[in-house]
C-alpha cells in the first residue's frame, strides 16, 4: 500500500506540471480580463499566471527538495520571492525588458541547474556547488524579470501603473503559496516512505531533463522568430 501511494505521489508530480506548461502563456483572455481596469483582475491573472507557470514550479520543487526542514523551506521561499518582487516590480516600473525566448531558457537552465545540484552533479565533478542560498535569490531575480517581460507583453495603460504592477505581484504570491502547498505535502509525504531515494531520484532527472527541453525549445522559439 505504502509503495502504491508512492506511486501514486510520483505519477501526480510528473504528469502535473508538463500539462500545467499549456496555460503558461499571455492569453487573450488574460488581457480582456485586465481591459476591465480593475486592479483585482491584475491579482487574479498574477495568481494564475504562477499557477501555470510550469519552469516556476519546477524550480520551486527542485529547492524543496534538497532541505528537510519547514523551517529551511521558509527562508529558502522567502529568498527567492524577495528576489523576484524586486525585478518583477522594478523591471516592469522602469520599463526594462527582454526578448522573452531568452529569459525563459535561463529559467530553464535554473531547473536544470537545480536537478543537477540535487543529483550530487557537482560532488561527482569535484567541484564545490556554489552557496545554494545566494542561488536562490539570484535565479529568484531571473524568475522575476521572466514575470516582468510577461506583464510588460499586457497593454495595461498608464493610469494606476504602480497599483496594477504590485497587484499583479500580488496575484503572484498568492498564486506561489497555493502551489506550493501540494508540492510541499507530496514530498514531505514521499519521505516517509522507503522508496523515497528512487521518487527523490526520478524526480530530479526529470528536473534535469526538462531544464534541457525547456532549454532547447526557448531557443528554438528565438531563432525561428
Amino acid at each position: 500500500m505504502k509503495h502504491l501511494h508512492l506511486k501514486q505521489a510520483l505519477s501526480l508530480l510528473l504528469v502535473f506540471f508538463p500539462l500545467l506548461g499549456f496555460a503558461h502563456n499571455v492569453t487573450s483572455a488574460d488581457q480582456a480580463l485586465l481591459q476591465t481596469g480593475s486592479l483585482w483582475a491584475y491579482i487574479q491573472v498574477g495568481a494564475t499566471h504562477m499557477l501555470t507557470g510550469y519552469d516556476h514550479l519546477l524550480f520551486l520543487a527542485g529547492v524543496i527538495f534538497y532541505l528537510n526542514s519547514f523551517k529551511d523551506i521558509l527562508k529558502f521561499i522567502t529568498v527567492f520571492t524577495i528576489g523576484h518582487c524586486i525585478t518583477l516590480v522594478g523591471a516592469t516600473y522602469a520599463g526594462i525588458t527582454a526578448n522573452e525566448h531568452l529569459v525563459d531558457a535561463l529559467i530553464a537552465l535554473s531547473v536544470l541547474y537545480k536537478g543537477f545540484e540535487n543529483l550530487g552533479g557537482f560532488e561527482r565533478l569535484k567541484v564545490k556547488s556554489p552557496n545554494l542560498l545566494l542561488m536562490v535569490g539570484l535565479f529568484g531575480l531571473i524568475h522575476g524579470f521572466g514575470l516582468s517581460t510577461r506583464l510588460q507583453s499586457f497593454d495595461v495603460g498608464t493610469e494606476q501603473f504602480l497599483s496594477k504592477i504590485l497587484c499583479f505581484n500580488l496575484g503572484v504570491e498568492v498564486g506561489q503559496v497555493l502551489a506550493l502547498i501540494p508540492i510541499v505535502f507530496i514530498i514531505t509525504m514521499a519521505r516517509r516512505h522507503q522508496q523515497f531515494p528512487a521518487f527523490y531520484k526520478a524526480v530530479n532527472w526529470y528536473l534535469v531533463l526538462a531544464g534541457i527541453g525547456l532549454f532547447t525549445y526557448q531557443l528554438y522559439g528565438y531563432f525561428s522568430e
